[in-house]
């Protein structure tokens, strides 16, 4: 009986980090949201600057855009906190910024997405 509680605590922890990281495919879906403004192909920018690299990079960077002045002096790496902050609330997490955008409602959306953010590199 241990054996078998043993296998399904494993297997469960397995099915809860795979959650955890998101599902790219998924999330390349809820980045179509976020398409009308952001590009994810690397130097392209939009209404928004690029989501290529983003994992990782400093916030407020990328060169030749025009950030607002909370996104310039937010003083943080966008990695998976920061992000998920962001994207569930953008103006909440980034007082001041221009961010029209109101903020993802679903935690899977938002894992989802990060997950597909990953790739772009």
């Amino acid at each position: 009986m241990k054996k078998i509680l043993l296998a399904a605590s494993m297997i469960m922890g397995c099915f809860q980090t795979a959650a955890a990281e998101g599902d790219a495919a998924a999330g390349e879906k809820v980045f179509k949201r976020c398409a009308a403004c952001h590009s994810a192909q690397e130097g392209k920018k939009k209404v928004g600057p690029t989501m290529f690299g983003i994992v990782g990079r400093p916030a407020g960077s990328v060169e030749g855009y025009k950030y607002s002045g909370a996104m310039q002096e937010a003083g943080y790496a966008w990695d998976e906190e920061q992000l998920a902050g962001f994207l569930a609330a953008p103006k909440k997490h980034l007082p001041g910024t221009k961010m029209a955008f109101p903020g993802l409602k679903k935690e899977e959306q938002i894992t989802d997405l990060i997950g597909y953010l990953k790739t772009l590199k």
